[in-house]
C-alpha cells in the first residue's frame, strides 16, 4: 500500500470507530483475510471489517464510507463461493452484518414474520416452533450461519423448496439501504398506514433488489408469509440404475406437487454425505426422529429403522432419490406417498431405507463440518437451473465435459459428485460438486467443530489440481450460459450480463446508476462494473 492509502486508510478506520465504537472495527490481518475469502476463492484483502451492532449504527456509517470513495461490500454468513463477497481492490470495507439478528415482529394473525437480515434461518426456524408454524421454504443446508439478508442476495433454497420454490418466493417486503443514506420500503410496507402483509401494489420493486448480490442495495430487515407447520411428515428413499431414471422420477415428483423436498445424490454424493457423520451425531438423529412424529410409537419404529439401515443400503454405481412428504394429516400424507411409489416404480425404482432424507430433517441446521471433506479434501459447487425438459440435455453436455478431463482428473485427484434438486414444479437444479486436496483456506480452518478438524490432516499445497477445478468450473458455466439457464449464487462467476438482453441490460445499468451513482456497492457482482 502506498503512504497515501495508508493516510487515507487510517482516517476512516479512526472514523469508523468513532462512528461504531472500537470494537466493532477489525483491523487485524488475519481476520480482514478471513472476510475477504470464501469458501473457494480469494482476491484482495479488505481494509477494515466493521460489525455494526444495530442498524441504526449501520445506517450512520454506509454514508460514511461512501463519501471516502472506498466499496461497500456486505458479508452474512459467508458459506458461499462464487466470489460473491470477495473484494477485489484493497480499498474496501466489509459490513458483517449477523449482528442485526433481532426478529422484530412474528404476528399470527397475519401470518408474516419481520426480522433483521443477520438472523439465521436456524434462528427463524427454533424461534417459530412453539408457535405452530413455519416459513414455507425454510432454510439451507448451511441455515446454522446463513443469514436472510445473503439467502435473499444470493438465492437460497432447499427446505421445502420442491414445494414452495426460493427464498425469494415467500418474500413480502424488505427495507433497503442505499449508499447515500436513504431508506427505500418495498411491499405494502412501503405505504403509508399499513402492515408489510402483502407483496405487490402495484409494480414488485421487492424483485428489483432479490438476487442482486448487494450490489444494488443493502438489506436491513425483510418480512416473510408464514404457514402453519405440517402435522405429519414421510420420507422415502429409491435406488435407480442410471441418471436418466432417477432424473425422470425426480421430475416426475416434482410436477406432482406431492413432495416438500426432492432430491438425487449420484453415488459419489451419497458416500460423501453419510462419511460426515459419527456414532454421536446418529443417536441425535435417532432422538429426533422419536420425538418429531405425532406418534411416539411410531417414532419409535422409525429411529430403530434408521438404526438397522446403517450406510451400507446403496449400491455400486446405483443414484438414489430422498424425499420428504409433509401435510395437515397422516391421511393426506400417505396420499403422496403412494402417488410417489407410483411414479416411482414406472422408472426402475427399488425403495430402500429412508435413512438420508430423516437425518437431513430431524436436524435440519447442523454445524457446518462439512465444508471440508472428511479426508481434508476441498469442495466447491456449481448450478444451473432448467426447464425439466432439458434435464438430460445439461446433464449429458456435462458430462462430455467431464469426459474431456478425465485424465487430468484421475492423475490430480479431481472428482466430481453430482446433486440434482427439484424447485417447485417447474424447474430442475442440476449442481456439480468438484473435490480436490490442496492447502485449505481460512474458511476450512475456522468454520468446522474442533472435534472434527482436529481429527483431519491438512492437505499439501496442489495447485495444479486446483488450475483444474478453475478450468472445469470455467467450461462448465460457459455450458450453463449455451443452455440459457439460470443460476443463484452469481457471485462473480456466473455469465449474468454477459448473456443478458441488451436492452435488459441497460435498464438495470440505469438502475443501478441511480441506487450507487459511484458504483461502490460490491464492484463486479453480476457483472455490474
Amino acid at each position: 500500500m502506498s503512504a497515501y492509502f495508508d493516510t487515507k486508510n487510517d482516517h476512516l478506520i479512526s472514523k469508523l470507530s468513532d462512528i461504531l465504537g472500537k470494537e466493532s472495527v477489525i483491523t487485524e490481518e488475519s481476520e480482514r483475510e478471513f472476510y475477504s475469502i470464501d469458501v473457494y476463492s480469494k482476491d484482495k484483502i479488505c481494509a477494515a471489517v466493521v460489525r455494526p451492532i444495530n442498524k441504526e449504527l449501520l445506517k450512520k456509517a454506509i454514508p460514511y464510507v461512501a463519501k471516502s470513495g472506498y466499496s461497500i461490500i456486505v458479508r452474512g454468513g459467508g458459506m458461499s463461493y462464487t466470489k460473491g463477497y470477495v473484494p477485489t481492490k484493497e480499498d474496501t470495507i466489509i459490513f458483517d452484518v449477523s449482528l442485526l439478528n433481532q426478529i422484530i415482529e412474528i404476528n399470527e394473525t397475519d401470518m408474516y414474520i419481520t426480522v433483521e437480515s443477520g438472523v439465521t434461518w436456524k434462528e427463524i426456524y427454533e424461534k417459530l416452533k412453539p408457535t405452530g408454524l413455519r416459513l414455507p421454504f425454510f432454510g439451507t443446508f448451511s441455515g446454522i450461519r446463513a443469514t436472510v439478508g445473503g439467502g435473499l442476495s444470493q438465492g437460497a433454497l432447499f427446505m421445502g423448496t420442491a414445494r414452495y420454490g426460493q427464498a425469494a418466493d415467500i418474500l413480502l417486503s424488505m427495507e433497503i439501504l442505499l449508499p447515500d443514506g436513504t431508506i427505500i420500503k418495498t411491499g405494502q410496507s412501503a405505504f403509508k398506514n399499513s402492515k408489510p402483509f402483502y407483496r405487490t401494489y402495484g409494480p414488485d420493486l421487492n424483485g428489483l433488489f432479490i438476487h442482486d448480490g448487494g450490489s444494488l442495495g443493502i438489506k436491513t430487515q425483510a418480512t416473510f408469509r408464514l404457514i402453519s407447520a405440517p402435522k405429519e411428515t414421510d420420507y422415502l428413499t429409491f435406488l435407480f440404475p442410471d441418471v436418466s431414471s432417477a432424473c425422470l422420477s425426480l421430475s416426475q415428483v416434482a410436477k406432482s406437487g406431492a413432495a416438500e423436498e426432492a432430491y438425487v445424490f449420484d453415488p459419489v454424493s451419497t458416500r460423501k454425505n453419510l462419511s460426515t457423520l459419527n456414532i454421536k451425531e446418529e443417536l441425535k438423529t435417532i432422538a429426533s426422529v422419536a420425538k418429531n412424529q405425532s406418534s411416539i410409537k411410531k417414532g419409535i419404529f422409525d429411529a430403530t429403522k434408521l438404526v438397522l439401515s446403517g450406510r451400507d443400503f446403496v449400491k455400486e454405481d446405483m443414484y438414489s432419490l430422498h424425499i420428504v412428504c409433509a401435510g395437515r394429516s397422516s391421511s393426506s400424507v400417505r396420499d403422496d406417498i403412494k402417488l410417489i411409489r407410483e411414479i416411482c416404480g414406472k422408472n426402475k425404482a427399488e425403495e430402500i431405507p429412508n435413512s438420508i432424507p430423516k437425518a437431513v430433517r430431524s436436524n435440519p441446521f447442523k454445524p457446518l463440518n462439512g465444508v471440508i471433506g472428511s479426508d481434508g479434501d476441498r469442495w466447491v459447487a456449481l448450478n444451473a437451473k432448467v426447464p425439466h425438459s432439458h434435464s438430460n440435455k445439461i446433464i449429458n453436455e456435462a458430462d462430455k465435459i467431464l469426459e474431456k478431463y478425465k485424465a487430468e482428473m484421475n492423475g490430480l485427484g479431481v472428482t466430481v459428485s453430482r446433486l440434482f434438486i427439484a424447485i417447485g414444479t417447474h424447474a430442475f437444479s442440476y449442481e456439480p460438486v468438484f473435490h480436490w486436496h490442496d492447502s485449505w483456506l481460512p474458511i476450512h480452518r475456522k468454520i468446522p467443530e474442533e472435534n472434527y478438524i482436529n481429527k483431519i490432516k491438512e492437505p499439501k499445497a496442489n495447485t495444479k489440481a486446483t488450475e483444474l477445478v478453475e478450468q472445469l468450473r470455467r467450461e462448465m458455466v460457459q455450458l450453463f450460459a449455451d443452455l440459457g439457464a439460470s443460476s443463484n449464487q452469481i457471485g462473480k462467476t456466473y455469465l449474468y450480463s454477459e448473456m443478458l438482453n441488451p436492452n435488459t441490460l441497460g435498464l438495470l445499468k440505469s438502475i443501478k446508476k441511480y441506487v450507487d451513482p459511484d458504483s461502490q456497492l460490491n464492484p463486479g457482482v453480476i457483472g455490474l462494473n
